[in-house]
């Protein structure tokens, strides 16, 4: 985490000499503060307060959770990285941080699970309320996200309450992990590590997406996908295998160059 930190430390001070507009900006986000988590904290209230609450009451609430969850800090960075690699839009850890609302909604879906699970549930709820408004990025608070996640664009995106993310995983806009009606109970997909869900794709039920599975672009799945393959279309059917087992790292949504 440290490396993070300093380098996020350093790029601002660049920038902040380069753009001198945005040098109170840089100051107040990260310059002034003594730990990532001092400084992510600050960032995400700013973006989720509202004018009945506050931004200070929502940076102590943030903070406390930093402090008391280090991992919730450790995946950040890990989600941090996953960003840097994989979007070649990217071309520094400051910027993810600051500014893309993919990093930032995953981030803020981390507080609120921990408050559902810590039995704040309507707490939870207001914060998964205020994501969606802020970021038009709509994840229950009970669904489990591992670390190393990408939201490419992040707009749309739905994931419902029993879903489960596992780590290394990349999700393009307009994607929803939903049930399949009103049933109750475990009703929403299960993502395994590795797996690259294209954009405006849907996977509906409790069905598993096995590692390093590549999801085309619109396709409805319906039914469990097999480790390591590719399926596309509506219904979603096999295509082919992924050139990569890691499709979420590479996020070629190409799903008919680079099968085997």
């Amino acid at each position: 985490m440290s490396e993070v930190w300093e380098e996020l430390n350093s790029e601002a001070e660049k920038v902040g000499r380069e753009e001198r507009l945005l040098l109170d900006y840089l100051s107040e986000c990260i310059l002034t503060h003594d730990s990532f988590e001092s400084a992510l904290s600050f960032i995400l209230a700013n973006k989720v307060s509202d004018d009945v609450m506050s931004a200070d009451t929502l940076r102590a609430l943030f903070l406390d959770i930093l402090k008391a969850s280090p991992s919730i800090v450790d995946c950040a960075i890990e989600d941090i990285k996953a960003v840097y690699d994989r979007d070649p839009a990217v071309c520094s850890f400051l910027s993810v941080i600051l500014y893309l609302k993919g990093y930032q909604a995953i981030q803020v879906h981390r507080l609120a699970n921990f408050l559902w699970n810590d039995h704040r549930e309507e707490l939870a709820l207001f914060i998964q309320s205020r994501n969606t408004e802020v970021f038009s990025v709509d994840i229950h608070p009970a669904c489990e996200i591992g670390s190393g996640i990408m939201f490419d664009h992040a707009t749309g995106i739905v994931i419902g309450e029993t879903t489960v993310i596992e780590d290394n995983v990349s999700i393009l806009q307009q994607v929803t992990l939903g049930g399949t009606g009103n049933e109750q109970g475990d009703r929403h997909p299960k993502i395994r590590s590795g797996v690259l869900i294209s954009a405006g794709a849907k996977v509906l039920g409790n069905i598993e997406i096995g590692e390093g599975a590549k999801i085309g672009a619109g396709s409805v799945v319906l039914n469990s996908v097999p480790p390591h393959t590719t399926v596309v279309g509506v219904p979603a059917r096999v295509v082919g295998t992924p050139a990569s087992n890691s499709p979420a790292e590479t996020m070629q949504q190409n799903v008919f160059e680079d099968e085997q």
